[in-house]
This record gives C-alpha cells, structure tokens and sequence, in this order.
C-alpha cells in the first residue's frame, strides 16, 4: 500500500511540473492548452477523491489508533485533504469557464493555478517527508495485512498512470508520454 502511494505522488509530482509549465507559458502571455490543464486537474480530482486519499486516510486512521501521536498532527492530514478537495473543485470550475470562452482575467488564473500547485507540492512533501517514514517504521507486518483486508478498493487500476489507461485520459497519458504537455 505504501508503494501505490508513493507511485501516486511521484504521478502527481509529475502533474504538477506540467502545470508549473503552463503557469509559465500564462506568465509570459503564451498559448496554454486548457484542455489538458482541465484533464490533468480532472485526473488529479477523480482520482484523488476516489482512491489515493481514501487509502491514505484508513492507513492514517489505522496508524492514529493504534500509535500515540499529538492532536495537531493527527487533524493535520484530514484538513489537508479536505481543503484540496475544495480548491480542486474551485480550480476545476474556473478552468472550465475559460474553456466555456468566460472572461477569466489572466492573474486570478495564474494565482489559483499557482496556490493550487503549491498547496499541493507541500502536501506530497508533508507526507513523503514525515508521515509515510513515521508509519513505515511504525506498522507491523500484521498491520499491513489487516489493512489490506480493509481496503475496499485495492485492485483499482490508476486511470492515467496504470496498465489500462481510461479512454478519458489517453490524450492526456499521450502528451505526458511525449513530454509535450
């Protein structure tokens, strides 16, 4: 289950550069392919709600159980994913208003494109930095089994990323693979 994670967030990661990039092409007044900012936060919004933070969130769960740890680094990560959640959305809607040709101005594009990129580079660095070495080195080979049993959702096939790319994503996994994006 670590290994999945680990995989997504190096995924995200290189999510993040693309967006990064086309933060600067918007900087510089150049052409940006919206379509493909809508998928990637698309992906990043699917895909995170539906398998990445759930995972996360019943290893976190297990962990605090079962280990001591202070309150503020136990709410710490639930508030993170929820507040992602919320800017996600916020982001998926104003990307879709510049593609529905809504006059969007320029610097409120590239400010939330930019808090959005950031928001999430410090989240994967929180928990690849101290939460996922905290529960490696906490959890039991035991532990690891009875999560697994509890997670509902451990055949899923990343829809970008996996063996079987979902038609929704192809051009998107295309572009990635061409490091055109």
């Amino acid at each position: 289950m670590l290994e999945t994670i680990h995989n997504d967030h190096r995924n995200i990661n290189q999510l993040l550069r693309i967006l990064r990039k086309k933060i600067n092409l918007l900087e510089n007044d150049e052409k940006v392919d919206f379509r493909l900012v809508k998928a990637m936060i698309n992906y990043l919004r699917n895909y995170a709600d539906k398998y990445h933070h759930p995972m996360e969130d019943l290893i976190y769960a297990y962990y605090l159980k079962y280990r001591v740890v202070p309150d503020e680094v136990a709410n710490r990560l639930a508030r993170e994913h929820k507040k992602i959640k919320e800017v996600t959305i916020a982001l998926d809607e104003l990307v879709e208003m510049v593609l529905l040709d809504a006059i969007v101005p320029k610097d409120q594009l590239i400010e939330k494109l930019s808090e959005f990129v950031e928001m999430q580079a410090v989240h994967l660095m929180y928990e690849e930095s101290q939460i996922l070495p905290d529960i490696k080195n906490s959890l039991s080979a035991d532990d690891w089994l009875n999560l697994e049993q509890q997670w509902q959702h451990n055949h899923y096939d990343d829809p970008l990323f996996g063996d079987n790319i979902s038609e929704e994503y192809k051009s998107l996994a295309e572009r990635i693979n061409q490091h055109q994006a």
